[in-house]
């Protein structure tokens, strides 16, 4: 690759995840200052950040250590929260293969919102490299998480700060990305994400809004596996 090629190809990864950077400044903040109310410093909150990055996950953690769950409680309950990204990675795997070396990493950083990120786009200009911009947005988002929380555990140390409600913004963040992909895709392509909403809704009123999330991935996965060659026909007609 290039040196110019490196430079548009960061410039590229940059710009794409900016977004995630504010979300994750005030909401990696808000598990620093968690986690220092329970006793753990901002050395844990680098380390717990970097190895374990699971967002919701890492919430649930700080509970489970101040309760002194067991690890294998600890495992289990963590798996069922992030089930979901099992869906995420599977939809991933042939484009993060082709980052060769690359490949482990893309799959371990691919929370929420890097997925989001990574389906605001299709293709990428020609003097890009696709695979090694993917890679470079995982560590991107991955720093801002880990300078978040490093700042919410310092900052717990010198002021109370109230993050109520914060965690919105990553919601915010779905939805502007969600009604750009609408946008962007016409035709057939653009019922995709209403399938999602629509499985989503039905799941919610049969499980309720505590299990809901994973049957809605099984059931939008199947739905719109069995429609592919349908949706297929529209990106052939492109």
């Amino acid at each position: 690759m290039k040196n110019s090629n490196k430079i548009e190809t960061i410039k590229f990864a940059l710009k794409k995840s900016l977004p995630v950077l504010f979300g994750y400044l005030f909401l990696g903040s808000a598990f620093g200052i968690m986690l220092y109310n329970a006793g753990y410093n901002w050395v844990w909150a680098i380390f717990i950040s970097l190895f374990v990055y699971a967002g919701s996950g890492q919430f649930l953690l700080v509970s489970l250590l101040s309760g002194g769950a067991s690890l294998a409680t600890t495992a289990v309950m963590t798996l069922f929260i992030n089930s979901r990204h099992i869906f995420y990675g599977l939809s991933y795997i042939e484009k993060f293969r082709q980052g060769g070396w690359r490949y482990p990493f893309c799959i371990f950083g691919l929370t929420d919102e890097t997925y989001s990120v990574n389906t605001s786009f299709s293709s990428v200009p020609k003097n890009i490299n696709e695979p090694h911009a993917r890679f470079l947005i995982s560590i991107f988002d991955h720093g801002y998480w880990i300078a978040g929380s490093v700042l919410g555990s310092l900052a717990g140390q010198i002021i109370p700060i109230d993050f109520e409600g914060i965690d919105f913004s990553m919601t915010a963040l779905f939805v502007v990305i969600f009604i750009d992909l609408v946008r962007e895709h016409k035709g057939r392509l653009k019922f995709v994400g209403f399938i999602g909403i629509g499985c989503s809704i039905l799941c919610l009123i049969i499980f309720g809004s505590e299990r809901f999330l994973l049957p809605a991935l099984i059931i939008t996965v199947l739905a719109l596996t069995a429609g592919k060659p349908y949706f297929s026909k529209e990106k052939e007609a492109k």
